[in-house]
């Protein structure tokens, strides 16, 4: 799986997302700058584009760091209760902080973000038997308790359907002056890009990064706060994107192998390109209507976990 190949394959998707929807642009239409269809094109077709793209690596990205500091293949943001922790914080922002702003309330389910992934990875280190399978399997389980506090809460507080308005992933809405928060994304993916060679001695393990001078809680913390940062932004901009921090790492590892610095370009372009595929198809399978984003990627991303599931099985 060559760079070059994905770069080719994004710019096909991307041409096919921006032209693709209920009003029909052609690409005639987009150089009178002063058209009808030039300002769909501007107001909502770009940003939606540009959404998917930041979302998709940024996810893919956060799922490949979780991987390699929990050195198990199955964990992410999605098997880690990361992203029911930033559930559980955008529930508390819509009871305590009703008239805060989108940047405060980013800034409240980033902490719980946070906070629960810390958590999830203090479980890790009390687990003596650290199975590839069982793991994800606590995270779940971790993951459900705090959805169920979530929901008890927002039911008590009557705001059910307000959360499940907010958290269902959709890109059907991103328009201009919505999906900008997402441009916090790039730096935490250029920041990554430059902790990959600490990230991959701390995925050695403690004692070995310890033996080569690296601070090991220094990465690990930087990591789990790009992580955080991450599925905050999208989950809070976006929704839930399920599966997609969890499968793309993985299919770049059977073709590309584990050396995070050679393979977090590869995740970030196959992690676009699986969230553009995915809402191209979300957008034509029905047409006129439009299947979310989130329902798509949890059914093609359930089948692809399966699938990892049975091979790492398979080869154990």
């Amino acid at each position: 799986m060559k760079k070059r190949y994905l770069i080719m394959v994004l710019f096909v998707l991307t041409v096919i997302s921006l032209f693709v929807g209920v009003s029909r642009i052609s690409p005639m239409d987009i150089l009178n700058f002063h058209s009808e269809e030039m300002q769909i094109f501007l107001i909502s077709r770009l940003p939606r584009l540009i959404a998917i793209l930041l979302a998709g690596a940024g996810l893919s990205i956060a799922g490949l760091i979780m991987q390699q500091l929990s050195r198990n293949k199955f964990v992410s943001p999605t098997t880690a209760g990361t992203l029911d922790s930033v559930r559980l914080g955008i529930l508390v922002s819509m009871l305590l902080f009703a008239n805060a702003s989108m940047l405060e309330k980013m800034a409240v389910a980033f902490i719980f973000a946070l906070a629960g992934t810390f958590l999830f990875m203090k479980i890790l280190d009390q687990i003596k038997f650290k199975d590839a399978i069982f793991i994800p399997l606590v995270g779940l389980m971790f993951g459900n308790i705090l959805s169920s506090i979530t929901t008890f809460f927002a039911y008590r507080a009557d705001v059910i359907q307000n959360m499940s308005a907010w958290l269902q992933g959709d890109f059907s809405m991103m328009m201009k002056g919505r999906y900008e928060l997402l441009y916090i994304s790039i730096p935490v993916i250029i920041a990554a890009y430059f902790f990959t060679n600490r990230f991959t001695v701390a995925g050695m393990g403690e004692d070995f990064s310890k033996n080569l001078g690296l601070s090991y809680r220094y990465v690990v913390n930087t990591g789990l706060i790009l992580v955080a940062l991450i599925t905050a932004t999208v989950v809070l901009t976006v929704g839930m994107i399920p599966f997609l921090g969890l499968i793309i790492p993985n299919m770049i590892s059977i073709f590309r192998g584990d050396h995070l610095q050679k393979t977090l370009p590869h995740t970030a372009l196959l992690g676009a390109n699986f969230l553009l595929v995915c809402d191209i198809l979300g957008r034509v399978l029905i047409y006129p209507y439009e299947i979310s984003i989130s329902l798509m990627v949890g059914v093609i991303g359930s089948g692809i976990f399966l699938f990892l599931l049975f091979r790492r099985w398979a080869h154990a």
